[in-house]
């Protein structure tokens, strides 16, 4: 989406794009180089800091909001105070987790970050987020679901530590776009039906021909802009990007696990935290690797459906199908 919008977008489009970029790729080294070190700041209940970058790249910035504090009068500070609740209420609840590192980390968010940036990020340590150029984003905690999807590549950090390129970056993405989707599901209390299934809803301005980010219900359809590009996710196997952009593709052939998961989900109903996400989660949690791949993944949830549900059971064919009808198995 930005290597889009820096070809086709005018000048200030162009210098936005590239100056993101540019932070992005300085603070994914770092999160590299963070690995899974956990902070002492461990509890037993949740704890929340929120700061103020003031569109500087300074981190964390200033603290404008802890645990227990009252509302403050910037909406963003309060957006990114709540998401890291809302998300932090999911694991606790459905998934018996105690926060990102299962030991109580501190969940650190900064808000403000830089002048018109255009991201939202996971440093290895806190979550980040910036205020959109509000030409064609606006700020980047105005999703809970892209709040619950930051959140979740610390959790996956801690983890299976799913490496950042190619089909485990894929899948690093997909398992955020899932459970960031799952956090706004459990906090609207939505069942499958009832669900967007969108990622990112809300951050593209009215400027945009768009939606939302990404689509797990139909990878593809995002989006379709003249500055931004046309949604370039797939939803089968045989479509995969196979080149080097992006690290190979993490961005874009996440939209594979993502459908397969829409797909077992729509076919179990109900609510998706409950049984398709456990069988995710115990995935990422005892199956999957630093270097595992989509046919790694489907082999995963589906051997956990047969052991949680039966063999031939609906979930197990649930899941067995889903993977199937995106080409993986």
């Amino acid at each position: 989406m930005l290597d889009h919008i820096i070809r086709y977008g005018d000048d200030q489009n162009h210098d936005w794009a590239l100056e993101t970029l540019r932070a992005s790729e300085q603070l994914r080294g770092k999160r590299k180089i963070m690995g899974s070190v956990s902070p002492d700041t461990a509890s037993d209940r949740l704890q929340r800091a929120v700061y103020d970058a003031k569109n500087s790249k300074s981190l964390p910035g200033v603290l404008v909001r802890s645990e227990g504090d009252p509302p403050s009068r910037d909406v963003a500070v309060n957006e990114a105070y709540d998401g890291a609740g809302q998300t932090y209420k999911l694991f606790r609840d459905v998934y018996n987790r105690n926060s990102i590192d299962d030991r109580g980390l501190r969940i650190d968010s900064t808000v403000h970050f830089d002048v018109r940036y255009d991201n939202a990020f996971w440093d290895g340590v806190q979550l980040v987020y910036g205020d959109g150029d509000e030409r064609l984003f606006n700020r980047f905690t105005i999703a809970l679901d892209v709040i619950g999807h930051e959140l979740m590549h610390g959790i996956i950090q801690y983890e299976a530590g799913l490496l950042y390129r190619d089909e485990s970056g894929a899948l690093n993405e997909s398992f955020s776009d899932i459970f960031g989707s799952l956090v706004k599901q459990h906090a609207l209390n939505q069942t499958v039906d009832q669900a967007d299934w969108l990622i990112g809803a809300g951050i593209l301005t009215d400027n945009v021909n768009g939606i939302a980010i990404r689509s797990l219900k139909a990878p593809g359809t995002a989006y379709n802009d003249r500055v931004l590009g046309k949604d370039p996710q797939p939803s089968h196997y045989s479509q995969r990007y196979q080149g080097t952009v992006n690290d190979g593709g993490m961005h874009i052939n996440s939209g594979i696990p993502n459908h397969a998961f829409y797909l077992a989900s729509m076919a179990i109903g109900g609510f998706a935290w409950e049984t398709t996400g456990q069988i995710w989660y115990q995935a990422l949690r005892e199956e999957l690797r630093p270097r595992s791949n989509f046919q790694d993944a489907a082999r995963a949830t589906i051997s956990i459906a047969s052991n949680r549900y039966g063999e031939n059971s609906r979930e197990h064919r649930a899941i067995d199908q889903a993977w199937q009808q995106v080409g993986v198995i």
